[in-house]
């Protein structure tokens, strides 16, 4: 990689942990006239992401902090977005996504949505604060084979049993697979709400949501 081009990943590094969404956008704009790849802007944003993280473990950064760096990302994102490179998926499939109830933060599940879709699946991303019901509800009226649920409240973990429950209940457990993914969820999670797939990442969740498909 051209020393311009890391140093243009950097700088957006430094814009998104800064919080600073005019100079996000700015550099997410000269990256893609520089020919930069969307996947390493993403990959170097979440890396940013995961820094911002970090200082609000650490009482360096409050909310507030938190919040102007994910609008930040979010913002440089929508710049990326049509030029991501995901190979395309051999199989297409339907995903329904949302961030479960109690969940408010969007900015991780529109993370994997933009990635889904980059991938070739048709999604339909119900948003945030998704109930268990309007999950199963909305994979049924769409015909989807995958709900995909993003987790980043610890509280809100125990609602992941009602999506289960609803897909025994309506005998669809074995024709829609789910796959969780978020700050507050893990593969032990995964296994203790029986939930088909734990997904650390958004290609992470590409890859786990065509091996569903493909089982």
């Amino acid at each position: 990689m051209g020393r311009v081009k890391k140093g243009l990943l950097d700088e957006l590094f430094e814009a998104v942990v800064a919080g600073n969404v005019q100079l996000a956008k700015r550099i997410a704009e000269r990256a893609v006239e520089e020919g930069l790849s969307a996947d390493s802007a993403l990959d170097k944003m979440m890396e940013a992401m995961r820094v911002v993280d970090k200082k609000h473990e650490m009482k360096e950064y409050f909310t507030v902090d938190v919040a102007a760096a994910a609008t930040a990302m979010r913002e440089a994102f929508r710049i990326f977005e049509p030029h991501l490179k995901v190979k395309p998926a051999n199989i297409v499939g339907k995903v329904v996504i949302g961030s479960l109830k109690g969940n408010i933060q969007g900015l991780g599940k529109d993370i994997v949505a933009a990635a889904l879709r980059s991938a070739g699946f048709q999604v339909v991303d119900l948003g945030v604060n998704v109930s268990p019901e309007a999950f199963v509800d909305s994979a049924i009226k769409e015909t989807a084979q995958v709900i995909a649920i993003s987790v980043s409240v610890d509280e809100t973990i125990p609602f992941l049993n009602e999506v289960v429950e609803l897909l025994h209940r309506k005998r669809l457990k074995e024709k829609v697979k789910t796959v969780v993914g978020g700050r507050a969820v893990s593969e032990k999670t995964r296994k203790e709400y029986g939930v088909d797939a734990y997904a650390k990442d958004a290609w992470d969740c590409v890859k786990k949501v065509r091996d569903l498909l493909s089982q």
